[in-house]
């Protein structure tokens, strides 16, 4: 883990919160009804609220980026064939925009200042995320959330390839097997700074 000091400017920041859900983290949630839950996911979202108030009392931007299952002319949910493949037990109604199941968990309320709906692993596919942060005068982004391989990955990259400074929150963000988890952040030292969410509050502060 590196200990740059982060963010520089915290009204050029935003805090960006991949996909911490209803669907995702609730006991009633599609994931929890599937069986595919992470015990390290599960206590993200105060660790990840905290950094999120600090940001906001200093001046920065949160964003979440909520996955979303757009419904067909049917009203059944448009899932990609690798994720139908990798969760079958998703079904109608699960990821619907508007619903329980989409919205973000609970702990961040109050505190998300903008949310954008996105349909694959990264949140800026096919979203209005970096118009977003370019009107609002962003060059920093710092990314917590799940998976840490998954979505936080193709986020933190496609953060990089948009040549935004990007900082991965370690603490707060999960995956499915630990192992995982950190050959992830390791990977991603290359293009980003690896730091915990106290680091990144400390910064703020600076």
């Amino acid at each position: 883990m590196t200990n740059a000091s982060f963010p520089a400017d915290p009204a050029r920041t935003a805090l960006l919160i991949v996909d911490l859900q209803n669907d995702f983290l609730a006991p009633d949630g599609a994931y929890a009804r599937g069986g595919a839950v992470s015990a390290a996911a599960a206590v993200l979202p105060p660790r990840v609220a905290a950094a999120a108030r600090a940001l906001k009392a200093a001046g920065g931007l949160v964003v979440a980026s909520q996955f979303t299952l757009w419904p067909d002319g049917r009203g059944e949910p448009m899932i990609a064939p690798h994720l139908a493949a990798l969760r079958p037990f998703l079904r109608k109604g699960d990821f619907a925009p508007g619903s329980r199941g989409q919205a973000n968990v609970a702990e961040l309320d109050g505190l998300v200042d903008v949310s954008v709906c996105k349909v694959a692993y990264s949140a800026f596919f096919n979203t209005q995320l970096d118009w977003v942060l370019r009107h609002a005068g962003i060059d920093t982004v710092a990314v917590c959330g799940i998976v840490t391989n998954g979505g936080v990955a193709s986020t933190v990259r496609d953060a990089h390839m948009r040549e935004y400074h990007v900082a991965v929150l370690a603490d707060g963000c999960a995956a499915f097997r630990e192992k995982v988890h950190a050959t992830a952040l390791a990977d991603m030292a290359g293009i980003a700074d690896v730091i915990d969410c106290r680091s990144f509050e400390r910064g703020l502060a600076a």
